[in-house]
């Protein structure tokens, strides 16, 4: 094992000493390969052995037994990555099995735990909840992926009681993952996921669900649009009703909004040469395009980009040619999204610009043979 600086980079790793996950899921095996490719001393624990021997085997840890715990010492960092209503339980045990290590969470509700472990006398002052926000439609050992959390905001809980030491540990886990640690009161987190991540999943779920009305023949005209809107929804059922479950006092007044926003809208259609249905239409239509607004891009700006709508015929290298063109151009891509119907020889590109290079970017790529919309 390498216990020194970053087997990758060669810089000192912000973690040191012996980091021990439980929970080898998507989350906890992302984590895990991500410090073992810097040399950190990762081992592995999960009620599931064939979860376990896949994290292992992946690259991510080395399954925690006494042997290997008599060559590496007790862990200093025990991060849970457990199901939401397990969380509290396996916090409380890894307390008390590891009494000198810092304990911390990446389940996506913040609140339930840490009142349970109060509620039961546990001192918390070793444990600082956290929460990555970062994660794939599907969770498990295979998909994980070492720059899963590159660029993503990591939260952190504490409170005044937490250690200084507690913290710089998390902090340091955080960063060293790439991602940007941000510091919320628990309650603060939950009633945010609520609304950016909770109430998505929802309305993803129950928009996809109509499809199953639909016939197949319908379907072959799909495009962007329901793909944008229904992307989420292919998710974990048995782990989204313990989320759901764990934060239903922050999700259910925003459902009964959104409840009463479509049954504003459902109204108006119904009855289209009422005076005031199309104002009312009109209405919920700005008010998207200002949420839309609203959602930090890049690097958290505000910025309103440029979308060029770019053609890509279906055959090998044709994306790679473009991104490769846009790089000889030194016109930096913000964002990218791929559209593509079933049986079309071509695609979309809409390549996402600052404003101000737009222009350039739509005759430059023109010159060079692309057809754009």
């Amino acid at each position: 094992m390498n216990y020194g600086g970053s087997a990758v980079t060669g810089l000192a790793n912000r973690v040191t000493g012996h980091v021990h996950i439980i929970g080898a899921g998507l989350l906890g095996a992302s984590i895990g390969l991500n410090l073992t490719q810097k040399g950190t001393v990762v081992t592995l624990a999960d009620n599931s052995p064939t979860a376990l021997a896949l994290a292992s085997d992946y690259g991510a840890g080395t399954p925690l037994n006494d042997e290997i715990l008599s060559a590496v010492g007790e862990p200093q960092l025990v991060i849970v990555a457990t199901p939401p209503e397990t969380v509290a339980t396996v916090v409380a045990a890894a307390l008390k099995t590891w009494p000198k290590a810092v304990v911390t969470d990446v389940a996506s509700v913040k609140l339930p735990a840490l009142q349970e472990l109060r509620a039961a006398g546990i001192d918390t002052t070793r444990y600082v909840g956290s929460h990555p926000m970062a994660g794939r439609e599907k969770g498990s050992a295979v998909m994980a992926r070492a720059d899963l959390f590159v660029g993503r905001p990591w939260v952190i809980c504490r409170d005044a009681e937490t250690p200084a030491a507690a913290l710089n540990a998390v902090e340091a886990l955080a960063i060293e993952l790439g991602a940007v640690p941000t510091e919320w009161e628990p309650q603060e987190h939950d009633a945010a996921v609520a609304m950016v991540s909770h109430l998505p999943q929802i309305v993803a779920s129950v928009l996809a669900a109509q499809l199953n009305k639909a016939q197949a023949r319908n379907l072959n005209l799909s495009g962007g649009g329901v793909r944008d809107t229904t992307r989420i929804a292919k998710s974990d059922p048995e782990l989204w009703v313990q989320i759901l479950g764990a934060n239903h006092a922050e999700i259910a007044p925003l459902l009964r909004g959104f409840a009463e926003d479509l049954e504003t809208v459902a109204t108006a259609i119904e009855n289209p040469d009422q005076r005031g249905s199309r104002s009312a239409l009109a209405d919920l239509i700005d008010a998207g395009n200002r949420g839309v607004e609203r959602l930090p891009g890049k690097h958290g700006s505000t910025l309103a980009f440029a979308n060029l709508q770019v053609i890509v015929a279906d055959s090998p290298g044709q994306l790679a040619r473009l991104l490769t063109d846009l790089e000889e151009l030194k016109i930096n891509m913000e964002d990218l999204r791929l559209e593509h119907s079933p049986g079309a020889e071509i695609g979309f590109a809409n390549v996402a610009v600052l404003p101000e290079v737009a222009d350039r970017a739509r005759t430059a790529l023109g010159e060079r043979g692309w057809r754009i919309l």
